[in-house]
């Protein structure tokens, strides 16, 4: 009888993801790095493994003009690649795995099998790795590289010691001189309450006031009572300074209405967000006024306890009504048209009329919230990002965000502006139209995601088979003009984009819209085109993707 089988690629390296499942035959949790990897500073290495059989080419992303050593440096550059390797040594070729290797195996000797450079924490590196020299001349320059080695990375653990314990200081208040002289004064205007009066308010964070849970960590909602604000007042209305972070901080003694509903989010210990991102809303929503915006209304912020107080939406996001079969029947197309205009609002504020010019970096259906008469409202600016004078464009090698609404550009380059912002809100207003996600839509009949659905029908003039069942009764002009604005705002490269100015004249007139080109994902170019795969969104931000070259049809 033959008996199936199954190990791990290297038993060093990596170890059964569970060991239970494992012993009893159950191999579908596969395995794991023994050392998982941090992607900090792009200190990881890649371990050659030969003669395999390559992984999936689900997650994959293919260049047909890149070294071997230009393919390695961009896989280290992305935290999400995991290996990489040249499929045809004839030519200069890379493909990248993204997320989970599935399905990787060791040939049998002697079949000829490619290599492939699998990314491991730099710690993976041991004498097998290196090749062995011999004499005394290999004794001698190993003294004098490793005594200075040793010196250094002493000198350097004791230095990253006493930083960590500064940095520790530093975010939780402990042991720091507060100095009001501070610069950043105005950076944070919220009123600062005690975790103590926000936790019992909230029954000590019982899940029965739990809303929901996103990348930054679990929502509560409560009724406020009176609540006072960390830094009593004595009775008085006057303003006074807390400080904390070394800023100033000012705090009215003004409270809370009574009665009022407020949605409060904790930042977990688990969360994909860290402090940076929940000093960046604070800071960047404070500065911000607008009906199209969630209110701030307070945060909290007590060691290593953080919290953001809201105002509360009664209707929660938008995802739980066009993604939902039930809810969706509640949204007719003259709702959904009033969303797509007010998340295009709130937009257009945070481009252009705002203090600052703010790009969101984002935005999606969960982080558009609707109040009590189904007005959208755009939340969640942890990733949110602020130009001045006449800055248009920035780039990071910190790619966050969720993979489904990220332009191209910022997902593959790390290059943002507005015109990204602009894709994100053309994936929504195709998703609202239609009620299906663009991560992880599947159409039996061909391999598109949800713009290749779309630009489909649109090229064989059938764009009103996209609309969703609850809104066949429309008024189709305004649907199918939203869907060629919504091709618009999807372009593969940013300058095609509208900006959303121009959005906001289209869909409220009925000039004549410019014809859309192919849009991002199906046309051939120098960039990778992307695919999403279907697995499941859960809330985090850092979530996998697929890359793919497609031909032109």
């Amino acid at each position: 009888m033959f008996q199936q089988s199954c190990t791990c690629i290297d038993e060093k390296r990596f170890v059964p993801k569970n060991q239970k499942a494992w012993d009893t035959a159950d191999w579908s949790g596969g395995c794991i790095r023994q050392k998982p990897l941090e992607c900090k500073n792009r200190s990881e290495v890649f371990i050659k493994y030969s003669n395999v059989k390559f992984p999936d080419a689900e997650n994959t992303w293919f260049n047909m003009n890149m070294t071997l050593e230009e393919c390695g440096t961009k896989c280290l550059k992305n935290c999400s690649c995991m290996a990489y390797a040249n499929p045809d040594k004839s030519r200069s070729v890379c493909l990248l795995w993204f997320n989970d290797l599935l399905d990787i195996q060791v040939l049998p000797e002697g079949s000829g099998g490619p290599d492939i450079f699998v990314k491991m924490a730099s710690s993976e590196l041991d004498s097998q790795t290196v090749s062995k020299k011999q004499g005394g001349e290999k004794v001698i320059i190993i003294l004098l590289v490793t005594i200075p080695v040793l010196l250094g990375l002493i000198i350097a653990t004791w230095l990253c010691y006493a930083r960590s314990k500064r940095n520790h200081a530093k975010l939780t208040g402990e042991g720091e001189i507060l100095n009001p002289s501070k610069s950043h004064v105005e950076d944070m205007e919220q009123p600062l309450f005690s975790f103590s009066t926000i936790a019992d308010a909230t029954a000590n964070f019982s899940p029965n006031n739990k809303l929901g849970e996103g990348g930054f960590g679990p929502v509560y909602k409560f009724i406020s009572f009176i609540v006072i604000p960390y830094a009593r007042a004595g009775g008085s209305h006057r303003k006074q300074p807390l400080y904390s972070y070394g800023v100033e901080m000012n705090l009215c003694s003004g409270m809370l209405e009574e009665g009022k509903e407020i949605a409060v989010k904790r930042l977990s210990k688990n969360s994909s967000q860290g402090l940076d991102e929940f000093k960046n809303e604070v800071i960047c929503i404070s500065k911000l006024q607008h009906r199209t915006l969630v209110k701030l209304l307070g945060c909290c912020i007590q060691g290593d306890k953080k919290l953001l107080i809201y105002e509360y939406m009664p209707n929660k996001s938008l995802d739980s009504f066009i993604f939902d079969k039930t809810q969706s029947m509640l949204l007719d197309w003259t709702m959904r048209f009033n969303i797509i205009k007010g998340i295009a609002r709130g937009l257009l504020y945070l481009h252009q009329d705002s203090r600052l010019r703010i790009i969101h970096r984002d935005l999606k259906a969960s982080n558009v919230l609707l109040d009590q008469d189904m007005n959208p409202k755009i939340s969640d600016f942890g990733l949110a990002r602020s130009f001045g004078g006449n800055q248009t464009q920035a780039n990071t090698e910190r790619v966050v965000g969720t993979y489904g609404y990220m332009s191209p550009e910022y997902a593959l380059n790390g290059i943002f502006s507005i015109k990204s912002d602009v894709f994100s809100f053309g994936v929504l207003v195709l998703e609202i139209v239609s009620g299906k996600r663009n991560r992880g839509f599947i159409q039996p009949e061909n391999e598109n995601n949800l713009i290749g659905h779309v630009w489909r029908l649109y090229s064989e003039g059938r764009s009103l088979d996209l609309i969703d069942v609850s809104c066949t009764e429309s008024c189709h002009p305004q649907v199918l003009r939203s869907i060629h604005v919504g091709l618009l705002c999807v372009q593969q490269y940013a300058a095609d984009r509208p900006n959303m100015s121009s959005v906001i004249m289209m869909l409220g007139s009925e000039c004549e819209l410019p014809q859309p080109k192919q849009p991002s994902f199906l046309m051939e170019t120098e960039l990778p085109v992307v695919k999403y795969s279907a697995s499941t969104y859960s809330g985090g931000s850092m979530i996998d993707f697929t890359v793919t070259e497609v031909n032109a049809r």
